[in-house]
């Protein structure tokens, strides 16, 4: 009798131990999806990967991350799209090893991103430098992996004066800037965030220091390096092998890449429209930010 009653009781408390553990037990409330991905050994990039649908990936500027989406990734998470920002090695969250930072490294990078991801058809955008980024990968690769590109500020289809070219920053003023990364990267922030609005007061003091405080999170070193590159960087021969649709996103008021470039680019990309931002300067995603956002769903869309 003794041992029933202990056998009974015993069974009474296993059945009790299941249905806590039942009750207890949870759905991951993660999608799964990487925070980080490794594109080459002992190298992983930060990923923000949100929402369902279409897919969108957008490329930072320099010396930012992918957190300057901030607002872009709300508003299109809520209107349907899977959007994806990458910081690009060296920038943000991402490894930032000694090595290459110029145009085919952030290109390779990104494909392999894209693939490891598997993501197809995606509207491609890139900001500032990170405009330069897309275009060089979409030349680069053919458009694999996307179907649209999206370019806002670009400094393309280059940002240094040449010869046959009398746009943007001199051989003496992009050494300039060199120079003082170098030896007082904290003073080029600071001048770099008033040059960033249409005028030093068009943006606000908070949106002025998150925007510095994102661009001192990088690495002193890809800073210079990636710089550099963008200097010798020249698209203008890359842009007639891009045939897929582009939007042009520019600032009418842009001192740091002046209008101009967008009209360079909207001349070299046969698929190509321009949309004017009447009352911005470089900082277009958050000076008429509504008009961003709902000109990149457009787009997204047609």
């Amino acid at each position: 009798m003794k041992t029933l009653i202990t056998t009974i009781a015993l069974a009474i408390t296993m059945i009790i131990s299941q249905n806590v553990n039942a009750q207890i037990k949870r759905a991951p409330a993660s999608a799964g999806r990487a925070e980080y991905v490794e594109v080459e050994k002992n190298v992983k990039l930060h990923i923000t990967d949100l929402g369902e649908g279409q897919p969108i990936v957008l490329i930072h500027g320099w010396p930012l991350n992918d957190a300057m989406y901030e607002y872009q990734y709300q508003y299109l998470v809520k209107k349907g799209f899977r959007v994806i920002g990458i910081s690009l090695r060296g920038f943000g969250k991402s490894d930032r090893p000694y090595g290459k930072y110029d145009f085919d490294t952030f290109s390779d990078d990104i494909k392999v991103v894209l693939e490891k991801l598997k993501i197809e058809k995606a509207v491609l955008g890139g900001f500032s430098m990170g405009g330069a980024v897309v275009t060089h990968y979409a030349a680069k690769y053919n458009g694999a992996h996307i179907s649209k590109l999206a370019l806002f500020g670009a400094a393309a289809p280059s940002w240094k004066q040449r010869a046959d070219y009398p746009y943007g920053i001199t051989d003496e003023g992009a050494a300039g800037l060199i120079k003082t990364i170098e030896t007082n990267r904290q003073q080029l922030i600071e001048g770099f965030g008033k040059g960033f609005g249409a005028t030093e007061t068009s943006l606000s003091g908070p949106t002025a220091n998150w925007l510095a405080s994102i661009s001192a999170d990088a690495s002193p070193y890809a800073t210079a390096q990636a710089i550099t590159a963008l200097r010798n960087l020249d698209l203008r021969p890359a842009l007639g092998k891009i045939t897929i649709p582009v939007a042009i996103f520019h600032g009418t008021q842009d001192k740091l890449c002046d209008f101009v470039f967008a009209e360079q680019l909207h001349k070299g990309l046969k698929n190509s429209y321009i949309v004017k931002f009447e009352k911005s300067g470089h900082a277009l995603f958050v000076e008429e930010m509504d008009k961003f956002n709902t000109e990149l769903e457009k787009f997204a869309r047609s």
